[in-house]
């Protein structure tokens, strides 16, 4: 009966139509929401270090490190909502032991665990030097951890620090693929969907890659901005007009590519182009205009934060502003993509209305508590790994912390290199 009631109030609604029983449930809920959204921050935070490690470009140094911080954080935290999701999360292991290469879904573990470990090696290789040091300057617990993160290799001579940069350097080049297959993936799933019309489109692993990139430096800006305010220290001018630069350029093009589906997609008409028509003005309107919104006017403020050379307090108040809204633009995307497709109905006949719960393993409350996690997560590496340009062993001990006349040793390896 119950059931009944639930399908008489969707018929009843303007833009409800006709819906079968077993479409009252959506599978994909908000965790499917928040899974896509994680995996971008990751993508997005490496590339900002990749502009340092592997372009060159100084004006990200301060928060290069910091950003491959950050991606790891995330890429822990994001296989969480999938396994979160799952009925029986120990049954994942079986998508790779027996891998099955027609499904998008199960090679996902082997593109993950690849970019993982490819993460973790250059992470290790960045900050060597640093753990070598804290391995002879910190007590206890601390003092065993970080003689286990050496791996044996206390070398930090000048020759075996250029070979840690160019290991890194090597790694760095080589996860900007990686970073964008891991993310591109995620839209290739929903795109090459052909039964859901919403869903079905050749630049959905385009336009994620991109927003994926948005979210994850917009994201990189708010910990830089926090983390700084937490350790009173300045911001550097030069490496937030950069990251204005990255924010800009990448949330112009995501705002033109997605325009140019929408631009095809109601020009070539195609097949159902009624029903979207529907879906957009009907569901998903809300999520359709807070994303516009949060994109175009942070677009409006980084223009004029570049085209005035802003700087100071009003460069750091207005980025940070803009990079909250981009973030809630990218989160309404997502939210648009994974629930818009589902609330149109199989037979294209009919629309439904999620209303997500907010406690149980599916509601709002966890998933964001797994969000949150990942913050969590991040501070605590940070601890661990001070991703700063001076580790905070250094003044504790500076003949032994790869620091010498106030430059790392990572960084003084670099300049050596260049040099040669």
């Amino acid at each position: 009966m119950g059931t009944l009631v639930h399908i008489a109030s969707y018929v009843a609604s303007p833009y409800s139509g006709y819906v079968y029983p077993n479409e009252t449930v959506l599978p994909w809920g908000v965790l499917i929401v928040i899974y896509p959204y994680i995996t971008g921050l990751v993508a997005g935070a490496f590339i900002v270090s990749s502009l340092y490690h592997t372009f060159r470009l100084e004006n990200f140094k301060p928060v290069a490190r910091l950003a491959l911080i950050s991606a790891f954080a995330f890429l822990c935290f994001a296989p969480m909502t999938l396994l979160s999701h799952l009925g029986h999360p120990e049954r994942a292991l079986e998508a790779i032991w027996t891998a099955h290469w027609t499904s998008a879904f199960a090679a996902f573990g082997y593109v993950a665990g690849f970019y993982a470990v490819l993460l973790m090696l250059e992470i290790w290789f960045a900050f060597r030097a640093d753990i070598v040091a804290m391995a002879q300057s910190a007590a206890g617990w601390r003092r065993r951890l970080y003689r286990v993160l050496t791996l044996g290799s206390y070398d930090v001579s000048e020759r075996a620090l250029r070979y840690d940069h160019k290991w890194a350097t090597a790694l760095a080049a080589l996860g900007i693929p990686a970073a964008a297959g891991l993310h591109g993936y995620v839209g290739f799933v929903f795109g090459s969907l052909k039964s859901r019309e919403w869903w079905s489109s050749d630049l959905m692993p385009i336009i994620f890659l991109l927003s994926a990139v948005v979210s994850g430096v917009a994201a990189l800006v708010v910990i830089y901005v926090v983390s700084s305010m937490v350790r009173k220290t300045k911001l550097d001018q030069k490496c937030m007009r950069g990251l204005a630069w990255v924010m800009w350029g990448f949330l112009i093009v995501t705002v033109v590519v997605e325009g140019l589906e929408y631009v095809e997609m109601f020009y070539r008409r195609l097949e159902g182009i009624d029903v979207i028509e529907q879906l957009i003005t009907g569901p998903i309107w809300a999520g359709l205009t807070i994303q516009a919104l949060c994109s175009v006017i942070p677009l409006v403020i980084l223009s004029g934060l570049l085209a005035w050379r802003t700087q100071g307090r009003t460069l750091t108040f207005w980025m940070s502003f803009s990079a909250v809204l981009m973030m809630v633009a990218v989160l309404a995307m997502r939210w648009n993509v994974v629930i818009g497709g589902q609330e149109l109905s199989k037979t294209a006949r009919g629309f439904l209305t999620f209303y997500p719960p907010l406690w149980g393993r599916e509601g709002v409350v966890w998933a964001l508590s797994l969000f949150a996690s990942s913050f969590v997560w991040l501070w605590f590496l940070v601890r661990l790994l001070p991703p700063w340009e001076r580790a905070e062993t250094a003044e504790a001990n500076p003949e032994t912390s790869g620091v010498v006349d106030g430059v790392p040793a990572w960084e003084s390896a670099r300049v050596s290199e260049e040099g040669a």
